[in-house]
């Protein structure tokens, strides 16, 4: 089972992630939890180029996403999955329409097409849309990086863009509202998995 986790930042992906992975564990599932970018080493360089370096050519930052996504594809996620592991990714392809297509302004159905490229196909599951006011979830974030520092029209452009995504494909999104307690969006995750298990 692969389910991926999107939102716009400070969301709360990664503090959800984790409930999950423990309440899966708890039920004897194998869990990789993992994020784009930066998983393993080959990620974590591109992470810190993409996050913490300095501002990129839109195109360039879009080229280091896919070759992230390709390689996180190839060396864990896929091999996760063949080992019967639940995989739980924080951002996939979804991020990339919404961050580079929405809100930077690039074609959608292009970046679709390079998704699907750099990914040989793998679509998850179940698409887990953490939503919350942009002005929330700025206010959250700790550490800010490269992306939190666009203008709050670029995170109302992402915002907007996951909503829209999400409601193209109802089969696979589930919308969860993100203003609540952290142990109250798990249990709304956990419910929008149920199906899966």
């Amino acid at each position: 089972m692969f389910v991926t986790l999107e939102g716009p930042e400070g969301a709360g992906k990664t503090t959800l992630a984790r409930e999950l992975a423990l309440r899966l564990e708890s039920k004897g599932r194998h869990v990789l939890m993992t994020r784009e970018p930066g998983a393993g080493t080959f990620g974590q360089t591109l992470r810190e180029l993409l996050l913490h370096g300095d501002r990129l050519p839109p195109v360039t930052e879009l080229l280091l996403f896919l070759t992230d996504r390709s390689h996180h594809v190839a060396r864990i996620v896929r091999p996760a999955l063949a080992r019967g592991v639940v995989v739980l990714c924080d951002r996939f392809t979804d991020s990339t329409v919404v961050y580079q297509g929405y809100a930077r302004g690039f074609d959608l159905d292009w970046l679709r097409s390079l998704n699907q490229f750099a990914t040989a196909g793998l679509i998850p599951d179940r698409t887990l849309l953490i939503d919350l006011e942009v002005e929330i979830g700025l206010a959250r974030v700790k550490e800010p990086d490269r992306l939190d520092a666009e203008s709050i029209e670029f995170h109302r452009r992402v915002r907007d863009g996951f909503l829209k995504e999400a409601s193209l494909d109802p089969n696979r999104w589930r919308i969860l509202d993100g203003s609540q307690p952290p142990q109250a969006v798990a249990a709304e995750a956990w419910e929008a998995m149920r199906d899966l298990l």
